[in-house]
């Protein structure tokens, strides 16, 4: 089984953990964007990534977006799928300042955590992937 991230562009950083014990990699944009106040944007990771086919790479805030940048992940979670490979991730950011926030390419935006996941013995799904974001 095959699990790592792909750089699509230059200005892409392969996600690193912090320390032997952290859950998540360090994810960051791979452009400088300004998202202005009440205003959702869609921030470019320049990142592909390969999984098991039992396996998702869940994205998650950091913590200290909404508290020292006024930006949140919107959706919560972002659920990458293995079947999304090799198209970029991206994150879907909102403004929740009451400023302008630029996000620099470079700065990191989320944390990505590798999960397994269980299907029901009846399942059968047979559908194709036909793009991201619903």
């Amino acid at each position: 089984m095959t699990r790592k991230f792909k750089k699509l562009n230059e200005n892409a950083t392969i996600p690193e953990r912090a320390t032997k014990h952290s859950a998540g990699y360090d994810i960051s944009a791979s452009e400088t964007v300004t998202i202005q106040p009440d205003e959702i944007k869609m921030v470019s990771t320049g990142l592909a990534v390969q999984l098991g086919d039992d396996e998702v790479l869940k994205l998650y805030d950091r913590s200290s977006n909404p508290v020292k940048r006024g930006i949140a992940l919107i959706n919560s979670v972002g659920i990458i799928d293995s079947d999304y490979y090799p198209q970029e991730f991206k994150g879907l950011f909102m403004n929740i300042s009451k400023e302008p926030v630029t996000i620099s390419k470079g700065q990191r935006i989320m944390q990505g955590v590798f999960v397994k996941y269980l299907t029901t013995d009846d399942d059968n799904a047979n559908g194709k992937r036909t793009g991201g974001f619903g």
